[in-house]
């Protein structure tokens, strides 16, 4: 999806009723953001907008990515700018050491990277006060969804190597062991990872 440099237009400041409710439709996206909210969308910064191609949109503050629209009746997908400072709230899925070129490149996630020995895919388990995590594995504590956001980590690697919404949940997968898992994920190194926001 950002395979290629992106071309971004200039940025627009968001109407604070926007902001406040774009904030609580992350934090409703995102609950294990919630301690984090001050410092993700602090107080005096100013939420702008970032008009990508194809209709896509990028969300700042304060210069720093946030969160990439890429349909309109889909959920925002952390921009792994994010991810990297706060790995602990988002849901996550771990790929072998071999899917790990072929995540790098754009090619789209496939079952066997996720369901081979180095793969992670949850591992439902009760957890306190419905508390959502990763045990110390990697396995998130509840399925995950068809159409749910997810980051993607790697076999061997301590920070995600992408993000992107799953086109399949994570019991199908682990049912059928083959076919498409993530498409048009936002990657390390893509057109997004590189784009300048200043």
């Amino acid at each position: 999806m950002f395979k290629k440099d992106i071309q971004a237009a200039p940025k627009q400041k968001l109407k604070s009723s926007i902001q406040r409710s774009l904030r609580q439709s992350l934090l409703t996206t995102y609950p294990l953001l919630a301690p984090h909210a001050d410092e993700i969308f602090p107080k005096k910064s100013s939420l702008e907008s970032v008009k990508l191609p194809d209709r896509q949109t990028l969300y700042v503050a304060d210069g720093e990515p946030l969160f990439v629209e890429i349909h309109r009746d889909e959920p925002l997908i952390p921009h792994l700018r994010l991810v990297h400072r706060f790995p602990r709230g988002f849901p996550t899925v771990r790929i072998d050491r071999g899917a790990i070129r072929f995540v790098l490149s754009g090619a789209t996630l496939m079952a066997p990277g996720l369901t081979s020995p180095g793969g992670r895919l949850p591992r439902p388990r009760e957890m306190p006060d419905g508390e959502q995590a990763a045990d110390e594995e990697g396995h998130w504590s509840r399925e995950l969804q068809k159409g749910e956001p997810v980051v993607v980590m790697a076999e061997g690697k301590e920070e995600a190597c992408a993000v992107g919404l799953l086109v399949e949940g994570t019991k199908e997968v682990k049912e059928k062991g083959k076919g498409p898992v993530i498409e048009e994920a936002h990657y390390l190194g893509d057109g997004l990872w590189k784009l300048p926001i200043d």
